[in-house]
């Protein structure tokens, strides 16, 4: 599985995550879905409605259901999601897997920490992974 991310929506989503740090940042991620090949075309930006946005993403339900209305009015289909983790790796948490809930989706996560727990940043890490309704699978960012 892979998703295209073309370098400038990459810009845009790392961007949003430098802006929001230490809290975490969410957005929707529209374009072409397919079963082995995504392709961003957009990445709309939503307010992080969580409790504890330092450690936890989530978009209210009315604005999640305006950014889905205006993808699909677009023509578009919802890709995925992204969100940061501020000083964790570009990986989903246990968190982010109890509370994905769209299969077949992209769950791209910007991490502004490095590779892992134990590196240091030398720039922000983009990682995506694919919910297959049980279990993140790690797909290719494919940049264009």
């Amino acid at each position: 599985m892979t998703v295209v991310l073309p370098a400038a929506i990459r810009a845009t989503v790392v961007d949003h995550a430098r802006e929001g740090a230490p809290e975490e940042v969410v957005g929707v991620l529209a374009g072409r879905r397919g079963d082995d090949v995504s392709t961003v075309e957009r990445a709309l930006r939503a307010r992080n409605a969580a409790d504890a946005p330092r450690s936890r993403y989530e978009i209210a339900p009315d604005e999640q259901l305006a950014l889905l209305e205006r993808i699909e009015a677009s023509g578009s289909d919802v890709v995925g999601f992204y969100h940061s983790h501020p000083r964790g790796p570009a990986e989903p948490s246990d968190v982010d897997a109890g509370r994905a809930a769209w299969p077949g989706r992209s769950y791209l996560i910007v991490s502004l920490a490095g590779k892992s727990d134990d590196e240091p940043a030398d720039g922000p890490t983009v990682g995506s992974w694919r919910w297959t309704g049980e279990r993140f699978c790690e797909e290719a960012v494919e940049p264009r």
